[in-house]
């Protein structure tokens, strides 16, 4: 595992302050019975007509702008980061732009102008309106940075939410460039982006201002955000959607195997929309059909659903065709709204191309599964030493290199300065390897997926690679140690997807050493054999592409989990993995982390940290049940590990904010997982399978991810609203949040089978938890809002 790309993160959790209230259709004061239930209006009861939705307010940003981040070749002067680099103007529009359908106005790149405010707490006035919500354009320097934006009502009251923003070297999307200028002029060739951010508003009172959050002024080293426009989502008085972000993918519905056509459906009106309401959103394209319409059963007012819609090409559509297209929001077969857009049918072979890549995204299963099991298992398992909660214990054979690393004089005071890194792969055995409790306690643990370490910086494969002998069939274990986990997986738990961890670089490899030397005694520097490797190959070509190659043909990976980077063929590689999982018989689609040389990914992965605020990327945060290190480190007392609340309260809060979890554990060299390893996936696995429907093909709350410290919300759409408790409630759970609830709706927390009493209070959702629920309840309370029509 590497140490890097390190991610920062900046700002306090979202929290929202007393004044909060209930959408306008939330139950009076009174407390509302959680027994009875809301029925079905009939289907030909007349019910409000739709009304348009106000055209987003375009807020103007000039006066507060006190940064240049736009440069173009013959325009110099800005400094977007505090070290004078900057977004290339040839690359971006200026003006008026629509992103993601929704209106910005981006500022100029002309010399010595300045087009973006880094947030410092300024107060912005806005046009006095009552709003569901303000959307940003936004761009971090220097990692992801967020805070609390503060909105100020005309009454006096506020509300807070939290803003932020991604990195601007791993953003993508429509506002994207293929490089930035350095501070000499030159281009930078690594694609830099600008984001889109939305918090809440109240739209029960007329907002006048915002504050943005205090981060840090531009500087190199720290994480600052900047933000480059503001719009805002007036509400409409009665019932109204608005359609955002459509557009088409090449993900497929895995129930048949239909294109999947995406869109977000926001009710900006002051009314709920029911199941009797009849919305569902369907594609109308010359060369296709609708086959799988989405529907809305629920959704209330301020609230979002993305939906996905399934269309099937037409025979002799060609795939990769593009056609312009109407996705169509219809209630009761009557028109609510629609947007044309440009819409590529069929799923073409990938080309090994930034811009044929970029069309492919993290798969559905991806997004459901939200835990996974890393498994960090190599020649390190051996020594499996560093200070505890000080440095990874898998950098072993890196950390012995320098004389002022604890494991330098470690290694030699207990193996002696002439024991190579390479004498420990005979110890590495694994004779107690049982894949197949490994792949069952997965399972048991409620995971979703694993990802084993197929190769990591040490450069022993775990695969019967023909590229080297350095590989356990050859020598070690002597066993092929990917295919005994993935036979047992596919034997024993095939509901669980397998995913293989790949190193691009290795530390010592003679061709291509990213320490810059071949192995050496660290203590006498005298040269050694990189053990079962003969030098003299590409390293790239000949090697490192083949190795992958090997792996994706060979044990059909789901994810590819790669690290470091550095020189690559990613390129190619990736384009074969991802037309390789299309010749599959049933849809079965794969994923790739950020970490594999070049700017393409399905998803971000900040590790031993999370984000602050909801990032709508899709990301996986990662680290082990140790305090600091994935592989095994035998120095590390049980009582250092994480508890079971502490895994828990981790997976609520990543799963909150769209992030999956991958938590890893570090197998002894003998196969063995150790007691307080298996002891803390056991009791999350009996946590998840009380509360799994609350973690497990959910998505995150669009008003806000947390409520100060102790509250973390998802969603189960046209289901279900879930509010997840981090300390143990009391007789009564207050929740100052504008919760999607009406009367009639059913509220229970799980693992207690009685349904609660609720009441809303000076705008509050009020809960009466008795003695007897909270008993039911360990680690993390969740409370179940089940919508009734």
């Amino acid at each position: 595992m590497s140490t890097y790309p390190r991610r920062q993160v900046l700002g306090a959790a979202a929290v929202v302050a007393a004044g909060a209230t209930l959408p306008l259709s939330a139950p009076p004061a009174a407390a509302a019975s959680a027994g009875s239930a809301a029925g079905s209006a009939d289907p030909a009861t007349p019910r409000p007509q739709w009304v348009p939705v106000p055209t987003p307010v375009l807020v103007p940003l000039d006066a507060h702008f006190d940064n240049d981040g736009i440069d173009t070749a013959s325009a110099r002067g800005g400094d977007f980061d505090g070290s004078g680099y900057t977004f290339p103007g040839e690359e971006l529009p200026t003006g008026r732009v629509e992103v993601d359908g929704i209106p910005f106005v981006l500022g100029s790149s002309a010399v010595g102008a300045s087009n973006n405010v880094v947030a410092l707490g300024q107060r912005i006035d806005l046009p006095k309106g009552r709003y569901l919500s303000a959307l940003f354009l936004t761009a971090c320097s220097y990692g992801n940075a967020s805070g609390q934006a503060t909105v100020h009502y005309a009454d006096g009251s506020a509300t807070t939410a939290g803003l932020g923003g991604s990195d601007w070297y791993s953003a993508g999307g429509p506002l994207s460039a293929p490089y930035r200028y350095t501070p000499d002029g030159s281009k930078d060739e690594h694609p830099v982006g600008i984001g889109t951010a939305e918090i809440w508003i109240d739209p029960q009172r007329e907002a006048v201002a915002l504050t943005l959050p205090v981060t840090n002024p531009a500087e190199a080293g720290k994480a600052s955000l900047h933000v480059f426009a503001l719009s805002l989502q007036p509400a409409a008085q009665g019932r109204a959607l608005a359609l955002r972000d459509a557009h088409s993918t090449f993900s497929l519905l895995e129930a048949g195997g239909a294109q999947s056509v995406e869109a977000t459906v926001l009710n900006a009106g002051t009314l709920p929309v029911l199941a009797d309401d009849q919305v569902s959103v369907a594609v109308d394209v010359s060369g296709a059909r609708t086959v799988d319409p989405a529907r809305i059963e629920r959704l209330d007012p301020g609230e979002q659903a993305r939906v996905r819609i399934g269309i099937r090409s037409r025979p002799g559509t060609t795939p990769g065709t593009a056609q312009s297209g109407t996705v169509t929001v219809r209630g009761r077969g009557q028109q609510v709204t629609s947007a044309t857009r440009e819409l590529t049918l069929g799923v073409p072979d990938y080309r090994a191309t930034d811009a044929s890549l970029a069309g492919h995204q993290a798969p559905y299963w991806f997004h459901r599964a939200k835990f996974g099991i890393f498994i960090h298992w190599g020649v390190y398992s051996v020594p499996a030493w560093s200070p505890v909660g000080k440095q990874y214990a898998e950098w072993y054979w890196n950390h012995m290199q320098s004389a002022d690393n604890a494991v330098y004089a470690y290694h030699a005071q207990t193996y002696g300065e002439d024991f190579a890194y390479d004498d420990f792969i005979p110890m590495f055995t694994a004779e107690k390897f049982d894949p197949r409790a490994w792949v069952e306690l997965f399972r048991d643990a409620g995971a979703q997926y694993h990802v084993l370490t197929s190769k990591h910086h040490e450069g022993f494969a775990l695969w019967d690679t023909k590229v080297s002998d350095r590989n356990a069939v050859k020598m070690g274990p002597r066993r092929d140690l990917i295919r005994e986990l993935f036979d047992a997986s596919k034997r024993y738990t095939p509901e669980l997807h397998r995913g293989l961890y790949f190193s691009m670089p290795e530390w010592f490899n003679p061709d291509n050493p990213w320490m810059g030397h071949a192995p050496r005694n660290p203590y006498t520097l005298a040269p050694l054999p990189y053990t079962g490797y003969t030098a003299g190959k590409d390293f790239v070509k000949d090697y490192q592409a083949p190795q992958m190659l090997e792996l994706i043909h060979g044990y059909d990976p789901a994810v590819l989990w790669c690290d470091i980077g550095g020189a690559n063929d990613s390129r190619d590689v990736l384009a074969e993995f991802f037309n390789h999982g299309k010749n599959r018989p049933q849809p079965y689609e794969v994923a790739v982390n950020d970490r594999s040389g070049i700017a393409f990914h399905d998803f971000t992965t900040p590790e031993y940290t999370t984000y602050a605020s909801t990032v709508v990327a899709k990301w996986e945060a990662s680290r082990g049940l140790d305090p600091f290190s994935y592989g095994y480190n035998k120095a590390t007392p049980d009582d250092r590990y994480m508890t079971a609340e502490e895994v828990v309260r981790s997976l609520v809060d990543i799963v909150s904010k769209n992030g999956n979890f991958l938590l890893d554990i570090g197998p002894r060299a003998d196969g063995t997982i150790p007691e307080i390893m298996q002891t803390r996936l056991r009791e999350t696995g009996r946590w998840l399978k009380t509360n799994g429907e609350a973690i497990y093909d959910t998505t995150y709350w669009s008003r806000m991810a947390q409520l100060g410290e102790d509250l973390r919300f998802t969603v189960r759409q046209n289901k279900a609203f879930y509010i997840h408790s981090l300390t143990a409630p009391g007789s009564t759970l207050t929740v100052e949040a504008p919760v999607p609830i009406r009367s009639g709706d059913k509220v229970t927390l799980l693992g207690h089978d009685r349904p609660l009493t609720w009441a809303t209070r000076n705008g509050s959702l009020v809960i009466d938890v008795p003695e007897a629920a909270r008993k039911a309840g360990q680690y993390v309370w969740v409370f179940k809002v089940e919508w009734q029509g």
